[in-house]
């Protein structure tokens, strides 16, 4: 199942990173994110190349497909991103979000995740500059930035790098893209985020942390 995101540009988007989940109930564990109250699914793709540490493919994407109609959000840190498109959108990612970093070809990356029928995102790391993105501006919906170094989760959030949100919002400027960030974010650091202009939050080890019945209070504290 699959479910177009229309809401307003504006509106806080949390997206529960699934790789901070139990990974021996992981349905189990996207349908209580899901009636906690995400908004997406984020799904961190890792090739133990690109990043230092392996995670999890486009099976295990196709396997929860039909577990939650939410959007999934794919994070692809893998190198290259190019040959395993097709994979990706065909196990139902509705975003496909590859790393500048990780491409010479940028631009034509971006739009093979169109031709495929996915809105496209773009990754990068904390030290690389917002400029990467400035000739693709026109084929994405969304920015991620890194607000830790990719490949493991339950890192502190850097935050050197909320300038560089507010320098993201003002090259964006009135187009239509959202600003995700990604790394560190709890409730303390999401205000901050927010403030420097982000309105997408990827969390991972502060909404899965306890008990599922807790996951709707530390989703509601991120919004907070």
């Amino acid at each position: 199942m699959k479910k177009t995101d229309h809401s307003p540009h504006l509106n806080l988007i949390i997206a529960p990173s699934i790789l901070a989940a139990d990974f021996g109930h992981l349905a189990d564990n996207v349908r209580a994110v899901a009636a906690a109250g995400a908004d997406w699914i984020h799904l961190d793709v890792m090739d133990g190349h690109f990043v230092p540490n392996i995670s999890f493919g486009a099976p295990i994407i196709a396997a929860l497909r039909p577990v939650t109609d939410l959007p999934f959000d794919c994070h692809l840190m893998i190198e290259p991103a190019e040959p395993f498109l097709a994979d990706f959108a065909k196990a139902g990612a509705d975003r496909i979000i590859i790393h500048a970093e990780a491409t010479k070809h940028l631009d034509r990356a971006l739009q093979m995740i169109n031709d495929l029928g996915c809105k496209a995102g773009v990754a990068l790391n904390p030290a690389t500059p917002i400029e990467a993105v400035s000739h693709v501006l026109d084929r994405i919906d969304l920015v991620l930035l890194m607000t830790v170094n990719p490949g493991f989760g339950g890192q502190s959030f850097v935050a050197s790098v909320l300038p560089k949100i507010s320098d993201m919002r003002a090259m964006i400027g009135a187009r239509d893209i959202r600003i995700e960030v990604d790394g560190g974010i709890n409730a303390e650091t999401a205000k901050q985020a927010i403030a420097a202009g982000a309105d997408t939050l990827v969390a991972g080890s502060s909404v899965f942390s306890g008990t599922p019945d807790l996951w709707a209070d530390h989703i509601a504290a991120l919004r907070g």
